[in-house]
Formats: C-alpha cells, sequence, structure tokens
C-alpha cells in the first residue's frame, strides 16, 4: 500500500514529537491513499511518556465532523521518543485490525504501518509513505 502526505504535514508531525520528551499524538484525515490533513490531540495517557492515548473531545469532534461531511478519519499518528518508528508491544496490544493507518516518529525518522488481521487480533504491515 501506498499514501501519500504533504512534505509540511509530515514535516508538522516531525517537530512536534521533537518538540516533545512525552508521546504525541494525533488524528490523520484524508482518503484511502492520502493524509491530506491532521489533527493534533493531547496525549490524555496516564503514563504519557510511555504510551499515548487520543484527547477523547478531539476524538469526538473529529468524528461528528466526519460525519457531517468533514473530513475522514484515517488513522492517527504518534512518536516513541528515543525509539524506533516501528509498532510497540503497548501499540500491538491497542490496535485493531481495521485496516487504519498508524504513523510513527521516532528517532528523526516516520514509517507507516497498516492495522491488519483477519479477526480482533491486529498486527501491523508497513505501508510506503510517499512525500507529496
Amino acid at each position: 500500500m501506498r499514501v501519500g502526505i504533504s512534505r509540511g504535514l509530515l514535516e508538522q508531525i516531525m517537530s512536534e514529537a521533537a518538540a516533545d520528551t512525552n508521546e504525541v499524538c494525533g488524528l490523520l484525515l484524508g482518503e484511502p491513499g492520502r493524509i491530506d490533513a491532521i489533527q493534533p490531540a493531547a496525549n490524555a495517557a496516564s503514563d504519557p511518556a510511555r504510551r499515548f492515548e487520543l484527547d477523547p473531545a478531539v476524538l469526538i469532534a473529529a468524528h461528528r465532523a466526519a460525519r457531517a461531511g468533514g473530513a475522514r478519519i484515517v488513522g492517527h499518528y504518534h512518536s516513541h521518543p528515543g525509539g524506533a518508528p516501528v509498532p510497540s508491544a503497548t501499540d500491538a496490544a491497542c490496535a485493531v485490525a481495521d485496516g487504519s493507518l498508524w504513523l510513527i516518529a521516532g528517532r528523526g525518522a516516520a514509517r507507516l504501518w497498516v492495522s491488519a488481521g483477519e479477526d480482533e487480533n491486529a498486527r501491523f504491515v508497513e505501508a510506503s509513505l510517499v512525500i507529496l
């Protein structure tokens, strides 16, 4: 799978990740095959240095906007401060096999993953992130 993203959006995510010692997170908005916008969200996790949880208010507002004809949620992004941009065991435990995009920033790089699987047990398949 190939997914396009503008250089500006990717730089915004990378800048946000580099500026915080906790995991940063947000929503990826767009259509299948492309990320058109991001919606940064506060990390509401009880231990934001080790995991992320999107601010529920941001998530609910984005779903409402999508239902009203706004941008579709295609996934989310988060960072691994000091870690590699690959899904962690915590990511795998929290993932749902729904085909959503997981953009992970870490160690100055970003990689894109798709949550896949045949049942509730998700696994991650790497996707190609194409800079537009």
